[in-house]
């Protein structure tokens, strides 16, 4: 059994681990807890948004691309139209996500499959911030109109 632990980012009884504290790649079959209160939002400008969305990265496998963070959209930053080459899935923690398909609150798991047309972000009236996971290597493509 792992000693615990009283640095920053580590919880219970064993020692969970951050991307930023890896030097290696993450082994997905390996158990590993974090407190996500301990890890900074980085700040992304989006050109496309024209605004800043902040994440926090919690898990990425190397081998398959997978990966979990956290991200916050601001009150009435929205995504515009886009596809990416991976699947992926937003929990809803608090807010209210908007997207092409409608709204989604809180408890909500929204998924948008790969190569989809899509839009995806905050209401007016608030932040949203979402578990996004993928299914594969993230990227994101615009499309010509980039238009809600």
């Amino acid at each position: 059994m792992t000693e615990k632990s009283e640095l920053p980012g580590r919880v219970g009884r064993y020692r969970a681990e951050r991307l930023a504290d890896r030097e290696k790649p993450m082994n997905h079959l390996e158990f590993f807890a974090l407190d996500a209160g301990t890890i900074s939002w980085k700040e992304t400008y989006n050109q496309h948004a024209k605004g800043t969305i902040f994440s926090k990265d919690m898990l990425k496998d190397l081998e398959t691309g997978m990966s979990v963070r956290l991200v916050r959209y601001p009150a009435g930053l929205i995504n515009p139209s886009h596809t990416h080459p991976c699947g992926h899935g937003m929990y809803v923690l608090e807010g209210i996500l908007v997207t092409h398909r409608g709204e989604f609150g809180p408890g909500s798991f929204v998924w948008f499959p790969e190569g989809d047309v899509m839009f995806h972000g905050a209401s007016a009236h608030g932040d949203v911030t979402v578990v996004f996971i993928t299914n594969k290597p993230f990227e994101i493509h615009y499309t010509s109109t980039s238009t809600l």
